[in-house]
């Protein structure tokens, strides 16, 4: 009988850690990674090509919003995280060993307190268990869940032991309940396994009137007996939501999970969490080794240089961005990211890495409804003011370090990004099909996306339609490459005057409307005067831009 798709069947690699030599649950468990591996292993996928930039308006706009899915740019904190998890999955196995009879012996522990009905007991009890507790706690966006879902996702779900008969779940995902309660808790922890595994643990125990402390001891003796290597509990400031006594009975809990169950836990939440770990450090019960993982947002660093060559490294936040930078499907993109358009884009995110990516979509799309087909700083600005208003508390508590209102404002989320994103993606294709009403090609994709690239090069004319039609009727076998450099040639020689009419004709000059200026190129004074009206004049560069006559009167002085 095959095995269910989130299955695979145990293959043992024996460990050169001799604490995990022999264990089945751990050399089973994919190799620990080094630095390349676990890099190669989390970046996002993302599907670009530079002739991207020039297909139909509602293609880029697809292409652009799967950023938020699909990118994806470790850093040092995902790699400190990761080595906590693995550590703690495989330390967490060393008291469940079902090959010496540990794991036999703890299940039947589990079975004895149920029957007993001694379950204010096992909140209390201790005894030698190796796993840890981790709390992970960080302003919402700033990547946390993320990170820790594309690291357990380097883990089989599901992994069945033929030689035992035994299944291993080496980590279990769950949420807190919105109530905070315990029942909750533990009904979610029962649904999610039965998503995981096809069983009826929610239907079994939660129609019978079993109080938290017999589910209590349940959910222990499922996580004993499915080898669940970790347990991660995301939005944990959830607890005590709505019963102040909530907190003092999960943190028992968790106590108890920890060190008489031996399953490691990772708890997940915003600042608003931090009461109940205050709550554990005053209690005494440390046993549980709540250790505690502050998630700050990307910090802007300060640039340090190679002992030896002196040459500049980047700090992460401008790799981060000089990665981001690459996807752009704008027309008249700026290859290069300016270090003003990166000031602007951190004050305006403060790090926050979730916001980062959603500031840099929402404005892409913004740029191609509204002809601009580049990012500048007037328009990341205007995109923070219309579209992340509610957010705006959170990032307000961060530029001011304030702890109170950061704790305050920490859960704040951006409910109506998708939202926004469609009615962009909407005003696109209206766009568009505007566009090909102008300029249709007979619904040629490959003329049109030809057309927008020869207007991207500067090549903007009358003239320019007809030419590439011309060249499609001629040469509509070639490749884009080819058919670009034809029609150079041809966009050149028409804009040139014939040698009678050298002198005797002006050259045609082509008006272009103010409301059109943020379309011209990134060096055109009409273009820089669209983005900074009020500023116009001390953003022009002496000496390039304004005729330097003060230094032109010193040398002829």
């Amino acid at each position: 009988m095959p095995l269910p798709d989130n299955y695979v069947s145990a293959i043992y690699k024996s460990s050169d850690f001799e604490r995990y030599r022999g264990n089945p649950f751990i050399e089973a468990l994919p190799p620990t990674m080094d630095l390349n591996t676990l890099r190669n292993n989390l970046t996002g996928k993302v599907y670009f090509k530079q002739e991207d930039r020039f297909a139909e308006s509602h293609q880029r706009a697809h292409g652009i919003a799967a950023l938020l899915d699909d990118f994806f740019q470790p850093l040092a904190i995902h790699r400190q995280l990761e080595e906590k998890l693995s550590i703690m999955i495989r330390a967490g196995y060393v008291g469940r060993n079902p090959s010496d009879g540990s794991l036999n012996k703890k299940m039947q522990e589990g079975y004895q307190r149920i029957m007993e009905g001694a379950t204010s007991d096992f909140r209390f009890s201790q005894s030698n268990s190796t796993a840890k507790c981790l709390s992970l706690i960080g302003c919402s966006g700033s990547g946390k869940s993320t990170t820790v879902n594309r690291i357990l996702a380097t883990y089989p779900e599901v992994i069945f032991h033929p030689e035992y008969n035994l299944i291993q779940l080496p980590y279990l995902r769950m949420e807190c309940p919105s109530d905070g309660s315990l029942k909750s808790l533990c009904l979610n922890f029962f649904r999610e396994v039965d998503r995981t595994l096809q069983t009826n643990y929610e239907a079994k125990y939660g129609r019978k009137r079993h109080g938290p402390e017999t589910l209590l001891s349940l959910m222990g003796q499922v996580a004993t007996q499915r080898a669940i290597g970790v347990l991660v509990i995301d939005d944990i400031q959830r607890l005590g939501l709505k019963r102040e006594e909530s907190k003092e009975s999960m943190l028992e809990f968790f106590v108890a999970l920890v060190n008489v169950i031996g399953v490691p836990v990772v708890l997940v939440g915003t600042p608003k969490a931090r009461p109940l770990f205050e709550m554990e450090l005053q209690s005494g019960r440390r046993s549980a080794g709540f250790g505690s993982l502050f998630w700050e947002p990307m910090q802007r660093g300060s640039r340090r240089y190679h002992p030896e060559t002196g040459e500049p490294r980047l700090t992460e936040w401008e790799a981060f961005t000089n990665k981001l930078w690459k996807y752009q499907w704008l027309e008249r993109r700026d290859e290069t990211l300016s270090e003003e358009v990166r000031d602007c884009w951190y004050d305006l995110s403060q790090g926050v890495l979730d916001i980062v990516v959603k500031l840099f979509v929402l404005a892409q799309m913004r740029a191609i409804a509204t002809g601009l087909e580049r990012i500048t700083t007037d328009l990341l600005r205007k995109v923070y003011e219309q579209e992340l208003i509610p957010v705006h508390p959170m990032l307000e508590a961060l530029r001011r370090n304030d702890a109170d209102l950061i704790v305050k404002y920490s859960d704040l989320h951006l409910p109506s990004v998708d939202k926004r994103l469609l009615e962009l993606r909407n005003l696109i294709e209206q766009e568009q099909e505007k566009k090909k009403k102008e300029v249709s090609f007979g619904n040629n994709e490959k003329a049109l996306r030809l057309y927008n690239m020869l207007q991207a090069m500067g090549c903007d004319s009358d003239l320019l339609p007809a030419l590439v039609e011309k060249v499609f009727k001629q040469h509509a076998a070639l490749e884009l490459p080819e058919l670009t450099r034809i029609v150079l040639e041809w966009y050149k020689t028409e804009h040139e005057p014939s040698s009678a009419s050298k002198g005797n004709t002006k050259p045609k000059i082509k008006t272009v409307k103010p409301k059109e200026w943020h379309t011209l190129a990134s060096e055109d004074l009409r273009f820089k005067y669209s983005q900074k009206k009020s500023e116009f004049y001390h953003e022009l560069e002496l000496g390039r831009d304004i005729f330097d006559m003060e230094s032109r009167l010193k040398r002829v002085g």
